[in-house]
């Protein structure tokens, strides 16, 4: 099991939005979510002293193929309309790396 860690700011005039469709996450992106060995997914939300809202995940993969799972997870076709309506949401930080849209963080700290 590997743990993940990311963020990315979601737009103050999209919050309301972001958090009704996070209300109620359709079910096929959740069921696939599973399939795709993610175990564990939460997402927190904090407003930052710099004034902007900033959203950031946690999650365990369970698979051996993180790559694989995710590609699978990109090309299912319910799962393109979810990111379609949630991608205008967020604003991806200018400085994550190249092929990212959440940033990746580094874990420094986890007590099992």
């Amino acid at each position: 099991m590997k743990r993940y860690g990311t963020v990315i700011e979601v737009k103050a005039d999209k919050l309301d939005e972001y958090k009704r469709l996070h209300a109620a996450v359709w079910p096929g992106v959740l069921a696939l979510i599973k399939t795709c060995n993610i175990r564990n997914y939460s997402i927190y939300l904090r407003k930052m002293p710099d004034g902007k809202y900033y959203l950031f995940s946690y999650f365990e993969y369970v698979g051996n193929d993180f790559a694989s799972d995710m590609d699978k997870m990109a090309a299912d076709p319910e799962t393109q309309r979810w990111w379609a309506v949630c991608m205008p949401c967020q604003e991806p930080l200018s400085d994550r790396t190249q092929g990212e849209w959440w940033a990746g963080m580094e874990e420094v700290f986890h007590q099992d």
